[in-house]
């Protein structure tokens, strides 16, 4: 069986929605890759959505599984290169991290400070999870990987949702068939009402993990293709990169690698090693 897409999906997904990140929604329809963004890149560059994709799939494929304390400094390394990429969750995690606060202390801290920490960062990077582990094990190390930049447990089992379905679509499950299995390993009532209902709901790309999380699984569920699924998610505007990253995760996990535009493949940084890192993540996997 052969490594799926997800991560370079994911890549995908950030990269093609970077440039939109904090747009409202418009009458245009973006289909190709375009310079631009807050933080103004080229064409095809990816944001620190991949960024902490790529620490965790190297830190399982390091430590042949979930090592907290790896993870965390992995994490670092990538914030230390591009801080004003993060979001203020992140950001004030690993600058307290940096003055020798403990990891557990460090998420708190932040919780308090900003008045709650359920924002999309720690959903974004966990997919590689969800690569690795069955849907079983992946949901409560999902939870785990979540909790250590974000106290709050909406993130979490946010992260943890859409990671199950992940593995299960990796490993050929349909897409209902993720669905239903996600949706009974969900604990978390306030996640498990919207995304448990996603249909009821319009999508809103936002900062918020749940909101976020439910704009991609709308924008997966109903799509017909790779393409289809990206392009729904990003163009809806709002967190866009996030957005999009979360969609092209599941999308790639279902689709694979060859469902993927070559006119994407060829414009992405650094795909031929976003694909190496996944056929290492994918046969050390978890059975």
């Amino acid at each position: 069986m052969n490594a799926p897409g997800s991560l370079a999906g994911l890549a995908i997904g950030d990269a093609m929605g970077a440039p939109l990140e904090g747009s409202a929604q418009t009458g245009a329809w973006i289909t190709e890759m375009l310079p631009g963004g807050r933080h103004f890149r080229k064409a095809g560059q990816f944001t620190d959505d991949t960024l902490q994709a790529v620490a965790v799939a190297e830190s399982l494929v390091f430590s042949l599984g979930f090592d907290p304390s790896d993870i965390v400094q992995r994490l670092l390394a990538g914030f230390e290169k591009r801080p004003e990429w993060y979001g203020p969750t992140s950001s004030g995690f690993f600058t307290l991290i940096k003055k020798g606060t403990l990891p557990q202390r460090a998420a708190w801290r932040v919780h308090k400070q900003h008045h709650g920490s359920r924002s999309n960062g720690s959903v974004m990077r966990g997919f590689p999870i969800g690569i690795f582990y069955p849907a079983e094990q992946a949901y409560p190390v999902s939870i785990s990987c979540s909790r250590l930049t974000h106290f709050d447990p909406v993130a979490a089992h946010c992260s943890a949702w859409l990671n199950g379905m992940t593995s299960d679509l990796c490993r050929g499950a349909s897409r209902r068939r993720a669905y239903r299995h996600a949706r009974s390993l969900c604990t978390h009532d306030e996640v498990l009402s919207l995304l448990g209902n996603f249909d009821k709901y319009t999508p809103e790309p936002s900062l918020d993990a749940l909101l976020c999380s439910h704009a991609a699984l709308v924008c997966f569920m109903h799509a017909k293709t790779f393409e289809g699924a990206v392009l729904s998610a990003i163009n809806l505007g709002g967190d866009a990169d996030t957005a999009g990253a979360c969609t092209g995760a599941l999308a790639g996990a279902y689709w694979g690698l060859g469902a993927i535009p070559a006119r994407w493949k060829n414009k992405l940084e650094g795909y031929a090693s976003l694909v190496a890192l996944e056929e290492k993540l994918w046969l050390g996997r978890k059975r």
